[in-house]
């Protein structure tokens, strides 16, 4: 009797496997799980949705400084997950997304927050033009910046992305997206956020920061969202072109990069100018981008110590960066990146000249590849020059 049961059960088991793999079947009482970016999980009755990704960035760096001291940094640069899905209809999407990589956390100071919530932000789309959502998530800013650092070519993204760019806010978004494949395109984004950068719970203030951006696609779309990620894996069978601008006014910053930085003695208003340009053709990737920062009295001084200072982040900056990916999907990177300050900071802040040469394998897209890097930084200050360098390896891997 027992040998008669266990054979029945195996062969309910396999037929249940075969039904579920064949999609003949679903079990009502339990979720559907897909598999494809990430790992999703669907309620029975279709009103949920679940999709978790993960991914991490672990790299080993030789540096060498005129001014720090030698050595070889290992650390995990960036551990991440990400839930998104739907509740109750596909029209209303969230998105939470945590870092755990001390880089990413940062150096935790008192009255300071922990900073593990990088995204948390519902989005309602109406149809496929109308994107509007409420929340904590990237700004509409730089073109590097909006994409996934896991998305990058290079192990970072460029100087003047980390002084100049802006970055994740709390706020309303509002987004018309017209991207068509193969004719004329363009997007319109559009935020109103506080201004201050993510997790900030210090005392309000009536300010806010106004952002607006506008990309134009004058050969239409590009090839899986290719704007998105750097390099032409997607090997454009056709030239295609992105060209956007970003305006973005923060009344009554406290931060000395907006929405990033240590907090200013006082407040000021910082205006920023941003700029993109992106072709790609058949495994050739070329972009370009300018950005600059504007503010009155950019230098603040502690009223308890005058001694003490601390100054917007503000000048201009330029980035030329391209590539070329061959068939064994081996990639060649070159950037070269140019950073001005304003002549109120001239005094302490350096004019910088960057170059990167790069070589990346990837495995799996973005996904799962290996990148080296070498990086030379030029630094003039009071007509004084000082230079540093490092060789990098990096492993990125995610679903």
């Amino acid at each position: 009797m027992n040998k008669i049961i266990v054979a029945l059960v195996l062969l309910a088991i396999g037929f249940t496997a075969k039904a579920q793999n064949d999609n003949d079947i679903k079990l009502a009482a339990l979720p559907y799980y897909t598999f494809g970016k990430g790992v999703g999980l669907t309620s029975p009755d279709s009103i949920f949705k679940l999709n978790i990704r993960f991914r991490m960035q672990n790299r080993a760096t030789y540096l060498e400084s005129d001014t720090d001291k030698n050595g070889v940094e290992a650390m995990v640069r960036r551990m991440r997950l990400k839930f998104d899905g739907y509740v109750g209809d596909p029209k209303f999407v969230y998105v939470v997304q945590l870092s755990f990589a001390p880089g990413d956390v940062g150096v935790i100071e008192d009255g300071d927050n922990i900073n593990i919530i990088r995204d948390a932000v519902v989005f309602y789309r109406p149809n496929e033009h109308w994107n509007i959502g409420f929340g904590q998530t990237k700004l509409p800013g730089n073109r590097q910046r909006i994409n996934s650092s896991g998305a990058l070519q290079l192990t970072d993204r460029s100087i003047n992305n980390a002084s100049f760019n802006i970055d994740r806010d709390f706020g309303l978004q509002v987004y018309y997206l017209n991207e068509k494949p193969e004719t004329f395109s363009y997007n319109i984004k559009t935020a109103i956020s506080t201004g201050e950068g993510r997790n900030w719970t210090k005392l309000p203030e009536t300010g806010l920061a106004y952002t607006a951006r506008l990309e134009l696609y004058p050969f239409g779309s590009f090839t899986d969202n290719g704007t998105f990620f750097e390099g032409d894996i997607a090997r454009e069978p056709t030239p295609k072109l992105m060209l956007s601008g970003v305006y973005h006014y923060n009344d009554g910053a406290r931060r000395t990069r907006g929405t990033l930085g240590s907090e200013l003695f006082e407040q000021r208003d910082l205006t920023s100018l941003l700029f993109d340009a992106i072709v790609k053709y058949n495994g050739w990737a070329f972009q370009t981008a300018y950005m600059k920062r504007m503010a009155d009295n950019p230098i603040t001084y502690n009223p308890e110590d005058t001694s003490e200072f601390r100054y917007v982040v503000a000048g201009e900056g330029f980035d030329a960066q391209a590539s070329y990916i061959f068939p064994n999907n081996y990639e060649i990177i070159g950037r070269y990146s140019n950073q001005k300050p304003n002549q109120d900071v001239d005094l302490v802040m350096p004019e910088t000249n960057q170059y990167s040469l790069g070589v990346t394998k990837y495995i799996w897209e973005h996904s799962l590849k290996l990148q080296a890097e070498l990086t030379k930084t030029d630094f003039t200050l009071n007509s004084n020059d000082t230079d540093s360098w490092y060789l990098r390896f990096q492993v990125e891997i995610g679903i």
